[in-house]
């Protein structure tokens, strides 16, 4: 098994009053070039956006693009005709394939909105753009790993052009479970949302990360209660 383990503290750092984000990779200001992706999971942004802020009008192309809500509600548009919500305990995807504009602004007057922004290649260019929203909180499992995204339409969760699978584990204290990864070849980028977990002799407190690689299979285990996400996608980038 291959491991590489990036550190909350060490990832990229980006203030700008109205947002603070975090980038696990590569993306705008922040170049790192040992830091660029792993595998097709291109962008890992952890950002905050304050109280009616947001993101403008702005393109995107042949990206699978996916929001995951952590804290309060987030307002989506889109040149496809969507106006949406989503808040915590929901999943958004977006296919950007030949082009879409869309913007995301913290719908809240009085608090920020946290949300993770994951950007993955996808193994088919061109598509016409699609968007999809759905409420993955109502399907929790407690101390086992929920799939929220697959590459499979009629599978649980969201889907997208790739052969991607994303987990939730909400873990009490002490459980622990093997995660068996779902095609060879793929490898898995562990984020730590909450809690403190140990998966070998490398232990993961909150935001810390592990990009596992060359393996089958590993054991998760949980030290403190966890709330984990599981980003299994495959190594090789697409010719």
């Amino acid at each position: 098994m291959k491991t590489i383990f990036h550190k909350a503290d060490s990832r990229g750092d980006a203030n700008h009053g109205w947002l603070h984000s975090k980038h696990s990779f590569s993306f705008a200001n922040y170049h790192n070039p040992e830091r660029m992706n792993f595998g097709v999971l291109r962008v890992l942004n952890d950002d905050t956006v304050s109280e009616n802020r947001g993101f403008g009008t702005h393109p995107h192309r042949d990206m699978e693009i996916v929001s995951i809500p952590l804290e309060g509600d987030l307002k989506h548009m889109d040149n496809m005709g969507n106006s949406t919500i989503i808040k915590e305990g929901d999943i958004q995807v977006m296919s950007a394939g030949t082009g879409v504009m869309h913007s995301e602004y913290n719908n809240s007057p009085d608090k920020p909105v946290k949300f993770l922004q994951i950007w993955i290649i996808p193994n088919k260019m061109n598509v016409e753009p699609r968007y999809d929203q759905i409420t993955i909180a109502d399907n929790a499992k407690p101390n086992d790993f929920q799939q929220i995204l697959s590459p499979n339409k009629d599978d649980a969760g969201v889907w997208i052009y790739q052969d991607a699978w994303f987990h939730l584990a909400n873990f009490d204290k002490g459980n622990s479970k093997e995660y068996k990864l779902k095609k060879e070849g793929n490898g898995v980028y562990v984020f730590v949302l909450e809690g403190k977990a140990k998966i070998g002799d490398q232990v993961l407190e909150k935001r810390d990360a592990l990009g596992i690689s060359e393996t089958n299979s590993f054991q998760l285990e949980a030290q403190e209660n966890s709330k984990i996400l599981l980003m299994e996608v495959p190594m090789e980038l697409p010719a």
